[in-house]
């Protein structure tokens, strides 16, 4: 049986750029795609979780969200949204993200002011 409830932070943001590592540079993911990954049949439940761990990853430099090809501020977007890696920084920032989230005691992710 899925415990999805007890997802932590660090797994969705792992889960959002393990993701869009798989993919091309330019591709995108919607979050549903990470709540599916952690939240097995329940990832319905973990949707606010994948939307909130976006926001963090956007604010630390590692995604950029977009709303139909445009790079939209996730504070004030409404809708549907998609995910991408940030173009600047490319994989490579992508890849440190990811190293920094899984270090043990960090929670700069989500404590990062954008």
């Amino acid at each position: 049986m899925d415990d999805s409830p007890a997802v932590s932070e660090r797994d969705m943001e792992s889960a959002i750029l393990e993701l869009l590592a798989k993919r091309a540079e330019s591709a995108t993911i919607c979050p549903s795609d990470a709540a599916r990954a952690v939240g097995g049949e329940e990832w319905r439940d973990q949707m606010d979780a994948a939307r909130a761990a976006a926001r963090r990853l956007e604010a630390v430099g590692a995604v950029d969200i977009t709303q139909r090809g445009e790079v939209v501020d996730p504070a004030t977007a409404r809708g549907p949204i998609r995910i991408r890696r940030r173009r600047s920084g490319g994989s490579e920032t992508s890849e440190t993200v990811l190293r920094e989230t899984r270090k043990p005691g960090n929670h700069s992710t989500s404590e990062v002011q954008p």
